[in-house]
Order: structure tokens, then sequence, then C-alpha cells
């Protein structure tokens, strides 16, 4: 694929039912049988063909679970099918950054083995996955972008990680990440720049890039990532695959490079990343609930997206905040992904929050509250003293006195009373996850468009839970996102709404990469 290639494969449409039986008979005779045979110390046959590793790693981690239980598929083949297509396209991303092939193929076996002793691991049994380079993986390094890390190997495993496992799932490697997860690009001293897979001279987006780009790429079925100001929504956006940013309180971030303590802990999530909705679901029931270490989880119950009904849904939609224009193809997204929802039952209504003139104001002031103070204490933990261009700029701020720190907070706390009152009336917000419908290398810190990013930072000041999912093409051919927004603890009406999208508009389409 050159530089300024184009995009979208016409014919990967996303898979949202069972792979058919036909795929096996026409893709998977003679050939990945042979892994099974090397798994069980037989010597193998023939190489997997071309097709049947292309359609596994275009499955989503659902049906590739669902695949491995009923034996039609071994966890070994699964990923063996991702390692050779991590080893295909990543040369050209740089979205994993941290490999453990021999590790995961060994786990694979034991996963098979298992499952052959009628001893499933869980919903997530054999199934491939990366993780972000900011969250900790036991054993594997882990550097958050940040050159104080870069040798750093973490003792145990983060909250959502230890989860993932215990559910079956095994880790193939770790996934790109600016310096401590601040930016809107991907890119740091450490492991250098991510690209995009609908076109290497585009970013994926921040700080989730390499979770992005390789999840749309194929060679991972899903990813977690953190969002901080939309670092799961807008990669997602860019990379034309789903990511739910859950309510402040569902998921832990213990074992995050961004800690769950502070003034600023409400604003940072964790979540899942992947090519389906479903597979958000999947994930999100897997990773929710306390941990006993994180001091902000709330124990609220969880939603099934299958009990909600658009019928009895109240729409909000807006194309423009107020503070920045979209593109005209990220306008005409959400209009599309709300004539979907219309047409589905849904009430919409185009209007949006009052307060949302004053998100720049409010969160400006909030993060150079002590004059990143708090991101220097990160920078010394991690032992690094040259941070990157942006971080270095950040730890330029100057800090609020004691009485102008209290002041913003309380303007935050009204601000949010604010935004409730709002959600009185509606049950969910569409909208745009930022402005630019691509993003070029470098626009971030050349052109500082900040103000475009309000579409998803200001859902992280509320700690509502909001879903990115594609519904629509850019005038370049790439993926355009929508935003889905909703009320706290509703991610079951989020999920809902953005299946519904998915399944009208088509959804995740596979780069030509």
């Amino acid at each position: 694929m050159s530089e300024s290639a184009n995009i979208d494969d016409p014919g990967a449409a996303a898979h949202t039912g069972e792979i058919s039986r036909r795929f096996f008979l026409r893709a998977f005779a003679g050939g990945v049988a042979a892994l099974s045979g090397a798994c069980d110390g037989m010597a193998p046959v023939d190489a997997p063909t071309a097709e049947a590793l292309s359609e596994l790693t275009r499955a989503s981690g659902g049906q590739l679970a669902d695949l491995i239980r009923r034996k039609r598929v071994s966890s070994l083949e699964v990923v063996e099918a991702h390692l050779a297509r991590i080893a295909k396209i990543n040369p050209r991303l740089n979205a994993v950054v941290k490999l453990r092939a021999d590790e995961a193929r060994a786990e694979a076996r034991a996963a098979d083995k298992a499952l052959a002793r009628g001893k499933p691991l869980g919903p997530l049994h054999g199934v491939p996955m990366t993780i972000k380079d900011s969250i900790d993986t036991a054993g594997v390094v882990t550097t958050g972008g940040t050159s104080g890390r870069t040798n750093f190997v973490p003792a145990e495993d983060a909250t959502v990680v230890r989860r993932l496992k215990e559910a079956g799932a095994i880790l193939l490697g770790k996934s790109n990440t600016p310096e401590m997860t601040w930016s809107y690009e991907t890119n740091n001293a450490v492991y250098g720049r991510t690209n995009n897979p609908y076109g290497l001279d585009l970013s994926p987006g921040g700080s989730s890039g390499g979770a992005g780009a390789i999840v749309a790429a194929g060679g991972s079925p899903f990813d977690v990532g953190s969002d901080t100001g939309g670092s799961i929504r807008v990669p997602s956006h860019f990379c034309g695959i789903a990511g739910l940013k859950p309510t402040s309180g569902r998921i832990s971030r213990t074992g995050h490079i961004v800690p769950a303590e502070g003034l600023l802990q409400s604003f940072t999530v964790l979540g899942p990343m992947a090519r389906s909705v479903d597979d958000l679901w999947l994930l999100f029931s897997v990773l929710a609930g306390p941990d006993w270490r994180d001091a902000a989880l709330i124990p609220a119950p969880l939603g099934d997206p299958k009990h909600v009904r658009l019928r009895d849904l109240r729409i909000a939609m807006h194309t423009d905040n107020g503070i920045a224009a979209p593109d005209a193809a990220v306008r005409q997204a959400v209009v599309d992904a709300a004539a979907a929802l219309e047409a589905g039952g849904a009430r919409v209504e185009s209007k949006k929050p009052d307060a949302l003139s004053d998100v720049l104001t409010i969160d400006a002031d909030i993060f150079r509250a002590d004059g990143s103070a708090w991101l220097k204490r990160l920078l010394d933990l991690a032992g690094t003293t040259d941070p990157g261009a942006e971080v270095d700029a950040a730890l330029a701020s100057e800090p609020l006195s004691s009485g102008e720190l209290t002041a913003a907070v309380e303007r935050l706390d009204a601000w949010r009373g604010r935004m409730l009152g709002f959600m009185k009336d509606v049950d969910a917000i569409v909208c745009p996850p930022c402005v630019l419908e691509t993003l070029p290398h470098d626009a971030w810190v050349e052109h500082g468009v900040y103000a475009g990013f309000s579409y998803s930072f200001a859902y992280n000041m509320t700690g509502w839970p909001a879903v990115v999912v594609r519904a629509g093409t850019s005038s370049r051919g790439t993926p355009v996102g929508v935003q889905i927004i909703g009320r706290p603890f509703r991610e079951d009406v989020v999920l809902a709404l953005a299946g519904h999208i998915e399944r009208e508009l088509g959804g995740y389409r596979a780069p030509a990469i």
C-alpha cells in the first residue's frame, strides 16, 4: 500500500453473524489443520492457506471464542493467524511494539489441551489480544512511551489484564501509545510513530493509537485502551473500529501509568476497543466491577443492550458544539447515524447542552490547577528526565492559587450539574467524536487542534459512558466515526444504539493494507 493509499477493502464488511460452514469447507480444508498437528507433536503437512489466515483475522473476538469452544478451530491456529498478520503489516504500522510470540503459542497449546479435557477457562478461552503499553503486563516490558520506563517490567498484571486472562484471553503483545498517554497522536521517543492502516501518511489518533491501528488492521481481535480526553474514541473514529469509554467508576485503573488517585482521577477510564459492538459488550462484561484497590469503583449493575428498545429512547443530536466546526464528512456521519436511529423507532431532536460553551475554560483550569505537578510526579516515578516536547510543554503551565483551585473545582461540579440537567429529558446524545475526518501526521502538534477534540473530552469531564462506531467515510475514503453518549451507568443504551448504527450503516470495513 502506498503512503497515500486508500483505504477500505470493499469486500470486507464486518462479520456480524456466525462464520459460515461454507467458509470452513472452502478455506480450511487441508490447510490450518496442519497447525493442530504441530500442537500435538505431529509433523505439519501443508501451511495454512492465505484465505484461512485472512478470515480468522477478520473474525470478531466473540466469533473466535465460539469457534474455539466448538472445536471448529484451535486456539493455536487463531494465535498463529494473528502472529502472521502482525508480521505482515506491523513493519508498516509500528502498532505492536512488544511481541511475545513464543509465550502466546505455548499458552494457546495449553488452552487447547484444557479444552480437550473439558476445562474451558472462560468466555474468551484461547482468544488472542493486545494491550496498550500504558497498562501493566506481568513479565512484559511496559513503557508508557516514556524513556524512564524503557526496561520496566511489571511484577503483576493490571486488573484489566488479569480479568481478561482469567476469562481465557492470550496476550500477543503491547500496542503503542504516546508518552504518558499525553497526545492525540501516537508517537514517542521509545518506539517511534504509529501509522494508520487506512493511509500510512495519517495518524491513527491517540492516545490508544497503536490499539486502534492493530485492531483495524486485523492483527488483534481486541485491545484495551485508556481515555482521559478521547483516547479510546478518537482512534476508534480514525481507524473505523468500535470503542467504549465506560462510566467513570466502572472499570479498574489499577496498573495504569496514569493512576486512579488525585484531582483528575475521574477523567481517566479504561475500556475495550474492537471491530464490533458485540465484542465491546462481551469485553465490558468481563472488565467491569470493583477490584478492592481502585477506590473510585462503584458496584453498579450492568444492563444488557439486548433489552434496550429503540422506540423508548429520546435522542439529542448535534453536528456542531459551537466551539469548533467539524469537517463535512464528520457532520454527515452524525446526520446519517441519527436518521438510522430515527428509522429504527427512536425519537430524535436536534439540540445540544448549553453548558458545552464552557468546556474549554473549565477543562484548562482543572488540568493546569497545580502547574502540572501531578504530571511531573509521574515522570519522576518513571525515572524520566528527558520528556518529549508535548509533555515538556505541559510542564510549563502556571499553577493556580489555592483559592483559584477550589473555585475551579466548584465550577467543574456546577458545570457537571448543568450537563446532567440536560440529560433529564434525553436518553442519549449523538454527535461527532472530533472535528477532523483525517489526522495527518504532526497536524496535532503543528496546527494546535485542541478545541476540535472538545467533542470527546467534554464527556471525560462529565464521566458519562460514550461509544464510537463507524458511520461514514471521509472524502479520501477513510473511516469516519460517530459518538453516542449516555446517562451515567447506561452503557447498555449507548451500546444498543451503536449496534443499531453498525448494522444499518455497515460498521467496520477492513483496510486494504
